[in-house]
């Protein structure tokens, strides 16, 4: 019996997890690609472009764009070939696992919790915003109590009260109902199956990746190069010494649009779900940042040059930018693009968080309920309704301020624990059978583990220290909880013969 907090799952083990999958292989390469742009385009480009470039990098947006997808692509890499190796979901856990130890594995896995939890309540609170401004389109006002957690709704009737001159309410009930109905339209979707739910992605992620290109071309005849001086704002520095605009403005933007390019870690968490994982899950992770990567960039540079960047709206920025133009009928399109966007951002951040659920459980980590597999539908129904309870009532009561960079802390390291992993199995397993091989290894997996850590750390300070309590409290769970009861505690594990 192993009882060392770095004992390995053998990697034969993940053959058999292989052989006796549950779910239903039905994805091929342009589904996943599908599914991993369906996370990336979305809450990037509708929301993060405007706060951005806005408070941090200017116009130089663009090239935070490039250092963020630079660090993504070098994690992307080490992605691909750990997929091609082990076929199975549960994503950087689960490579980790087999290569390093359980304890680095579990505390990659608790951070992805993190990670697709925080990222789909965040992406809930936004879609509502987006619902409500559709609505107002159509001059529907709904009361600002069924529209926003009561917090928020607290302060805007202050505010309201203020510039009345009456008196200031007491905080009341309120919800936001959008957000919450939305998770739990997402949810049925999730629980009757990963076809239906790829075939709405595939729908949602054609027509929004149209608009986006409809953007970059109609706004392409709008752009005001004067809005791109300074390229790089002159440096600034707040109240709390935090410098924005600049070349550290830069890093630091880019440390907060790294929220935009999880999809591709969701890519590898549908492997169990994948028809020929080892080929087709490496191609869907390469092509979908790739894609991506290039749609932001270009986005950036019109959405800061139709609009100067001091100007821009936080919550809604492509959106305004065609608005200040005039070019209100495509503002209706936007708008729909977006609600579209986001839904589909929502729907693979909750499958994905499902999948680490199962990938963990399978491994004793976590209980057998999160395991169960529906006899009908084929999905881990129960994580899921659990996932979407969790999610809707956050969202509906809960104001989100700043949880994307809580969603990019947990992303950073993993992608950070990823790029030494995947070198570290080829020192130690350099005979293993590699479909894809990351060429250049020690330079990409180098690049990449600094790369990420470095923007891990221009992350604002509150956000590293609500990172440190929740690595704390997975800490704690793992020693009083996991550990007892990890498969690995009841047997001996020996040498792990070649996949």
């Amino acid at each position: 019996m192993e009882k060392s907090i770095w004992r390995k799952k053998p990697l034969s083990a993940y053959e058999a997890d292989f052989n006796n999958n549950q779910l239903k292989r039905v994805l091929g390469r342009w589904e996943l690609t599908s599914l991993g742009i369906g996370a990336v385009i979305g809450g990037g480009i509708f929301v993060l472009t405007g706060v951005a470039a806005h408070d941090w990098a200017g116009p130089a947006l663009a090239v935070a764009f490039v250092v963020a997808g630079l660090a993504c692509t070098f994690a992307a890499l080490c992605y691909a070939e750990f997929a091609s190796i082990l076929p199975v979901e549960g994503s950087a856990y689960a490579y980790s696992y087999g290569t390093i130890g359980e304890f680095f594995a579990w505390f990659i896995g608790w951070n992805l919790i993190l990670e697709y939890m925080m990222g789909a309540t965040t992406v809930a609170v936004s879609w509502s915003g987006y619902f409500e401004k559709f609505l107002h389109l159509f001059h529907i006002e709904p009361p600002v109590w069924l529209m926003n957690d009561p917090f928020t709704t607290h302060e805007k009737l202050v505010e309201i009260a203020k510039a009345t001159n009456q008196a200031a309410p007491e905080m009341g009930f309120s919800m936001n109902l959008p957000a919450f109905l939305i998770v739990w339209l997402v949810t049925y979707i999730l629980v009757k199956g990963i076809k239906e739910a790829a075939s709405t992605n595939n729908i949602i992620v054609i027509t929004k990746v149209s608009v986006v290109i409809f953007v970059i071309i109609a706004g392409a005849f709008f752009v005001d190069t004067a809005n791109w001086t300074p390229f790089i704002p002159t440096p600034v520095i707040d109240d709390q010494g935090q410098q924005h605009f600049g070349l550290q403005g830069i890093v630091t933007a880019a440390s907060i649009i790294f929220f935009a390019y999880i999809g591709f870690d969701a890519v590898s968490t549908q492997a169990g779900e994948a028809i020929n994982p080892k080929k087709d899950v490496p191609f869907a992770i390469i092509a979908s940042l790739v894609i991506c990567t290039l749609l932001y960039i270009l986005v950036s540079l019109v959405l800061t040059g139709m609009v100067k960047y001091d100007t821009l709206d936080k919550k809604a920025p492509v959106a305004q930018a065609f608005a200040d133009q005039g070019l209100t009928w495509a503002v209706y399109i936007i708008t729909i693009a977006a609600i579209a966007g986001l839904t589909s951002v929502m729907l693979v951040m909750m499958l994905s968080q499902t999948r680490i659920f199962l990938g963990m459980s399978k491994d004793g980590l976590l209980p057998s309920f999160f395991r169960e597999i529906h006899p009908q539908f084929k999905t881990p129904w129960k994580s899921t309704i659990l996932v979407g309870a969790i999610v809707s009532l956050v969202a509906a009561f809960t104001p989100i301020d700043k949880v994307s960079e809580m969603t990019s802390s947990g992303t950073l390291l993993a992608f950070a624990m990823i790029c030494g992993a995947v070198w570290l199995l080829r020192v130690r397993e350099p005979n293993l059978v590699r479909p894809y091989k990351v060429p250049l290894l020690p330079v990409i997996a180098t690049l990449g583990i600094v790369c990420n850590l470095y923007l891990m750390w221009n992350l604002r300070v509150d956000t590293k220290i609500a990172f440190l309590v929740w690595g704390v409290l997975g800490t704690i769970i793992y020693f009083l909880y996991s550990r007892n009861r990890s498969n690995l505690n009841n047997s001996n594990s020996g040498k792990a013969p070649k996949i």
